[in-house]
Parts: structure tokens; sequence; C-alpha cells
């Protein structure tokens, strides 16, 4: 978890005014506090009243910038805040010190014995490619009103945007190769709780203009995901707090696709070593009209371990990440504010390949894909436009390699 400070509060006005608990859902998905710890209270002050200490820094917070003139309250509305001309300035600025990659042009950022992290638009990059690509897994920017830091394309663009970012790799998958894409369900029409259909859009779009075949929608449960959507489920109260975001999984031949689930099987349950000891089934069944048939012994086999569902419940608060975070902000380099959790990727990772294979990721971001594939022997390729990002994720990459 990323503490609070006050540009990280500021950076969260960025897209206009804001209501606090707006201000408190944001802060809490850029920088990684779970949703409980909001509403963890104790008593402060002499009347011992219980409030939550982590809502009373930001509001502190608030009430500093407004000194400094950075930040100021919206006039009429109770409780928003927006940024001041000169908070907007401050905001651009650090904005510039990501440092995006010079159009055309492709730069070696680093490397280790496994990939290189390249300094370069994708579109760029990958165009050139000449190796077979055995895996794509990546968490392109999402489709947001207001784009964070490091961008993205206007919404109505998106579906397009994606499809060509994509297509150099896709002329270059190896026969049966995976694609994985991490993207968000939460994306709303405009002043309406109803969700975008871009998703669906999306998926048609990369079967009918790339070839690709849908191979499962992963459900990447997040129990630590900020409360939201904030206007239509705290507000409204027409919807639910969400918790998950869906992990799209494609492939350019589902009939020579080489994942295999024996890579990642689970732990049996001492409840189901206990059912397998005791010689399985004790009953015959007939269930569902006969669909489904049960006689005595049935699952009695020992098997190396249970197969994992496609629903996989990953937190977002990621070691990984926050050492990362602690590093960056120490040395006062921009904090990414949107990262897959290490252990997701590395299920996918040994999932869809083996050792040797290639990985390639178009978003690396601060390098999770790329770190999880150096963990488990895979070569990778990576690009990221914003060469703070891959200044820290050298850090990043150098500690996961000596750790290993």
């Amino acid at each position: 978890m990323q503490q609070l400070s006050l540009l990280t509060v500021l950076d969260s006005y960025k897209s206009g005014s804001q209501s606090n608990p707006e201000a408190y859902a944001q802060l809490g998905e850029s920088c990684d506090i779970p949703v409980e710890a909001w509403e963890q209270r104790r008593s402060i002050g002499r009347a011992g009243k219980a409030h939550s200490p982590l809502k009373r820094k930001v509001r502190w917070y608030q009430q500093t910038l407004r000194r400094l003139g950075l930040l100021e309250p919206v006039a009429g509305r109770r409780g928003h805040w927006r940024a001041t001309d000169e908070g907007r300035r401050t905001i651009e600025q650090r904005e510039k010190d990501l440092e995006p990659a010079a159009p055309g042009v492709v730069q070696l950022g680093f490397s280790t014995e496994l990939g290189m992290a390249l300094w370069a638009d994708c579109r760029d990059a990958f165009s050139r490619i000449e190796e077979f690509v055995h895996c794509v897994l990546t968490s392109p920017p999402y489709p947001l009103a207001h784009q964070r830091d490091y961008g993205g394309p206007a919404r109505e663009e998106y579906v397009d945007w994606l499809c060509a970012c994509l297509e150099p790799l896709v002329r270059r998958l190896a026969p049966g190769a995976s694609v994985f894409l991490s993207i968000s369900n939460d994306i709303f029409e405009d002043g309406s709780p109803a969700r975008s259909l871009y998703r669906e859009r999306l998926v048609i779009a990369l079967h009918e203009r790339l070839g690709l075949s849908k191979m499962d929608e992963w459900i990447w449960h997040n129990p630590s995901k900020a409360p939201g959507p904030i206007a239509w489920a705290s507000k409204r109260r027409v919807q639910v707090n969400t918790s998950w975001e869906p992990i799209y999984w494609f492939t350019n031949d589902p009939q020579a696709c080489f994942t295999d689930n024996r890579r990642v099987l689970r732990p049996h349950t001492a409840s189901h070593t206990r059912f397998v000891s005791r010689g399985g089934a004790a009953s015959a069944g007939v269930f569902g009209d006969g669909a489904n048939q049960r006689r005595v012994g049935s699952f009695a086999a020992l098997t190396a371990g249970a197969i994992p569902r496609n629903v996989l419940t990953v937190p977002h608060n990621c070691p990984s990440q926050a050492a990362l975070r602690k590093w960056a902000k120490d040395e006062g380099i921009p904090l990414h504010s949107a990262t897959m959790p290490l252990e997701l990727a590395e299920h996918i990772v040994r999932f869809a390949m083996e050792p040797g294979m290639l990985l390639a990721d178009p978003f690396g971001g601060w390098l999770t894909s790329a770190v999880a594939a150096e963990r488990n022997g895979c070569r990778w390729i990576v690009t990221e436009r914003m060469r703070a990002f891959l200044y820290a994720a050298q850090w990043r990459m150098l500690s996961a390699v000596d750790a290993a």
C-alpha cells in the first residue's frame, strides 16, 4: 500500500472537481488502499469519538493544499474540491516528468538474459519483430472519461486503437499462442448507470479483424477493490459495488493451443484428501434428469492437484508492487496508478507457457508480466512509452533476479 501524500491527494483532482467519497475511491485505487482500511475507526480527540484516520488525513491534506494555493473548495457544493490553476500546472508538470517516447523511435530501456524492455510505442516496436511470440499478456489503458497520467485513446476510438496496437503482435503469434487482456468492466455510458458495450464490440472486432478466437473470459475477483461506481452505487444507489474485472483469453488456433492446466494445479483441500482416502463416493446417484450420474467409488483416484476455476480471487494489494511503490516514492519517481498483482500474472504465465517461450507485453507499465516471465524461465519483450516507468521497473526486475 502506497502512503498518502500531498501530491497523491492533489493528483486525484486532475480530472476536475470531486466529492470526498470520490476522492477516497480514487486514492484507494491509485494507492492500493484496501476498502476496509477506509472504514477502520478509532477514538480521536478529547471527545473520544470514533473517526476514520485515513479520511481525516485526506481532509488535512486538502486544507494544507488549500493554504498552498493548489486546491480550493467548490462554491455551493459541500465536500467538493478542485485544483486551482496553479494546482493544475503542478499536476501537468508531474505528468511531463513521465517523459514519453518520441514517435517512431525505439530505444532499449534495459535487458536481462531472458528479455528486454523497450522505450517505445508498441506499434513502432512490434511491427519490426521477427520471432514467434507464444503469449501476449497485457493490461492496456482503460477507456476512461478522464485518462490517467500515461494517457490513452478517446473512448470512441478505443476498439480501433487497441486492434491497431495488437495487430503487429498477432501476425507473429506462434500457432496455438494465447493473448490475455486485462480490461475494465466498469466503463459506463456518459451520464448513465448503464455499462458501455465496448467490451462486446472489442471481442467481436478481435475475432473479425484479427482472426482471434475467444477461449474464455476469466473473472479476476479483487476483494480489495475500491468501492464504486461512486455515482451509481453510493449516490444514486441504482448499482452495487463492483469487485471483479474480466481477463479475456484469445488464441489464433484453438486446436493447436498449448496452454496446460497441469502447470497451475492447486493443492487439494484437507476434506477432499480425506474423501479420496475413504474410497471416493460411498453411494450412487442420478442428478439432473440423468444428465449426471455418480457411481460408488467415483472420484477415488488420487491426482496431482485440483484444476483451478476460471474465477481467480487475487487481492490488488501486492507485496512486489508495494516494495516498488516505496522505492519510487523515496526516489521521487512518478508512481504508476494501475498495476496487476504479480500473483495473477504468474498464474497466467505458467498456464500459457513453458520455460524458454517468448512473452510480449505492449503496455509494460511496471513490467509485472515481464517479472512473471523472468521468474518462470520464460523470455520476454516489453514496450513502455513512459521512461519513468521503465526506470522504476528496472529496479524491480533487478530485485526480482537477485532474489531468484
